[in-house]
């Protein structure tokens, strides 16, 4: 684990919330992007996420509907159908109520589709995802509601320059990545604009972290003689023993369960040829 990770989380209770929230295991892969704990406690932060809270409840109020909480209360997407409904009179094809999690996305997919099409904005444009919405994306949420509220409501009264620190925690084969990003990130009035880095996760290690290499190259020789040791085979080099293809072409065949025909392919290459 990457002692930049840890160092994010300024509190063990925030590190130990992330770690059970997300199930990381071997072949795990999922990248998010997070507001720093350090930015969380932001007063400008603070004020952005009341001013919202406050929006929703008043436009809500005929419906009895009480939000406490951003990440808490819009993630399923019965919320965000009832905002749309009372802001632009909308009417969204979709049940009110989803229970079930592929219910809940294909509700959000529903629901974003249509914010889309009302704001006339490009799928390049958009700071919102249907999966990070229904994973509490917090960042995410803000960009949507914000985008909604000045589309509906543009004289709604934002705190001028939010600013928020975010990191990009990407875990890759049970190995943990963090992206720091810059300070000052937004771009203007509380879009919260962020700067990403083109880096990958092995870009990062590769340039910052060389010394962590092996332990790299550790986990996936495990990962691939647990598929590859079903044949019958055992891999200690990669770099040698991946050179001629037929490794690789073997571990394909395991990770997509098919049978490759021999005829096929060279299992023992002699030439450069048959490698090819």
């Amino acid at each position: 684990m990457d002692a930049d990770f840890l160092n994010a989380f300024t509190q063990p209770a925030a590190l130990n919330q992330f770690l059970v929230e997300n199930v990381i295991s071997p072949g795990t892969y999922f990248k998010r992007k997070l507001i720093k704990p350090t930015s969380s406690n932001n007063p400008k932060l603070e004020e952005l996420k009341l001013l919202l809270i406050d929006w929703i409840n008043t436009t809500l109020k005929q419906e009895h509907i009480v939000v406490k909480s951003l990440e808490e209360d819009l993630y399923d997407g019965l919320i965000l159908h009832h905002l749309l409904e009372n802001l632009g009179s909308l009417k969204l094809d979709v049940d009110k109520i989803a229970l079930t999690e592929k219910k809940q996305r294909q509700k959000l997919s529903v629901i974003l589709e249509a914010v889309a099409k009302c704001l006339q904005l490009e799928e390049s444009q958009l700071k919102w995802s249907v999966e990070a919405i229904l994973a509490k994306d917090l960042l995410s949420t803000l960009h949507l509601l914000v985008a909604i509220a000045k589309h509906f409501q543009p004289s709604l009264d934002f705190p001028p320059n939010v600013h928020v620190e975010t990191i990009t925690i990407e875990v890759f084969m049970a190995l943990i990545f963090v992206t720091e990003h810059p300070r000052n990130v937004s771009q203007d009035l509380v879009l919260l604009t962020i700067k990403e880095k083109s880096d990958d996760a092995f870009d990062e290690l590769f340039s910052r972290a060389p010394e962590r290499l092996d332990d790299v190259k550790k986990v996936f020789l495990q990962f691939v003689n647990q598929h590859v040791g079903k044949l019958g085979l055992n891999v200690k080099d990669m770099e040698s023993q991946f050179a001629d293809g037929v490794i690789l072409l073997l571990l394909i065949g395991q990770l997509e369960g098919y049978f490759l025909n021999l005829r096929d392919f060279f299992l023992t290459p002699a030439s450069t040829t048959e490698m090819v």
